[in-house]
This record gives structure tokens, C-alpha cells and sequence, in this order.
């Protein structure tokens, strides 16, 4: 994939939108995790579309001032709506979903996972991905300490993994990843 206009422009407001956010446990910039996220979906597809969403798939649920509306303006209904696909702050319906509450955010989010498109799911494949494999090198240099930054304890965020990766299996069209995604599921 060569690098676009519409990527480029995506990496651009993914980088300034997530400016001063750092990803939890560490003090990388956030930026890392949707750059990540773009890398690992690379070795699956070279959809411009796809890649395009994945550097913009935290937008709607870190900056606040950034909402469908504006990306729907930005880069068109069809990357805005890959994007929502993935986005724990609205449910199918598209009502926003209460973020208090990390369970039922959670059971939202993967009961909406089961109705996506393959874009949205490639996206969440890649996603999880990156998660697991920061969460493991967190965890080798903090060890259970690392859990007091999260909003659920190991427990629940197996539990979680666990349900995404089997929504994936059924849902996801794309093999190749869910490989790539249960070989780094060690918990």
C-alpha cells in the first residue's frame, strides 16, 4: 500500500487529535496504539478504506470535541461508519451508551461487535491485537500492579478478550488474523 492523500490526512488529524494522550501503564503516546493497530492490519489487507479507518478508530471514543458528524464530513459516510462500527460510545441503534460503566460498556460493545461489518471486524482483529500484545509487555515489567490502571480487574478483561475473540471467529471472514489474534491471547 502506498502511502494516499486519505491516509496521509488520517494519520495527520489521528496525530494531532490524540495529542498529550499517553496509553495506559506507559508512557508512550497514544498515537502508537492506532499506528500499531494500521502496521498489524497491513499484513491483511491493503484496503485504502481500512486503513484509513483504523488510524482514526479511537477518535470517537478519546476526543471528546471529535464526533461521527465531523468524521462523516471529514472522510465520508462509509469510513465514519467503520469507525462507529468499532466505537464503544455508540450502540447498533447508534445511541450513545453510558461510559461509566465498564461491564455494561463491554456487553454493548460485543453485542454490537456480532452485527458489524468485515471492515469494522478486521479493524477490532487488529485492535485487540496491539491491546494484548502492549497489555503483555506491561505486564512483564510491572507485573500484577499494571491492573490498577485498568477499569476491570484480569478477571473481567479475560472474560472480555475471551468473548470478542470468539464473536471474531464466527463473524470475521479474514482467518489469517484470528490466527494471529489467538496466538497472542495468552491469558
Amino acid at each position: 500500500m502506498i502511502l494516499t492523500q486519505k491516509v496521509q490526512k488520517a494519520l495527520n488529524l489521528a496525530a494531532d487529535k490524540h495529542n498529550g494522550q499517553i496509553r495506559k501503564s506507559s508512557k508512550l503516546p497514544f498515537i502508537v496504539h492506532p499506528f500499531s493497530v494500521t502496521l498489524i492490519l497491513l499484513e491483511f489487507t491493503k484496503d485504502e478504506d481500512i486503513i484509513t479507518a483504523s488510524l482514526l478508530h479511537d477518535l470517537l471514543e478519546d476526543v471528546e470535541e471529535y464526533s461521527y458528524q465531523n468524521l462523516k464530513r471529514d472522510f465520508g459516510k462509509k469510513i465514519a461508519d467503520i469507525v462507529k462500527g468499532i466505537s464503544e460510545k455508540y450502540d447498533f441503534n447508534d445511541r450513545k451508551i453510558d461510559q461509566g460503566n465498564w461491564e455494561k460498556r463491554k456487553r454493548n460493545y460485543l453485542k454490537n461487535l456480532e452485527r458489524q461489518n468485515q471492515e469494522s471486524l478486521l479493524i477490532c482483529a487488529a485492535d485487540k491485537i496491539h491491546n494484548l500484545q502492549s497489555m503483555i509487555r506491561i505486564y512483564e515489567k510491572q507485573g500484577n500492579k499494571m491492573w490498577k490502571d485498568f477499569n476491570a480487574p484480569v478477571e473481567k478483561q479475560i472474560w472480555y478478550y475471551q468473548s470478542a475473540i470468539k464473536i471474531l471467529e464466527i463473524k470475521l471472514k479474514n482467518n489469517n488474523i484470528i490466527k494471529r489474534l489467538k496466538k497472542e491471547f495468552h491469558f
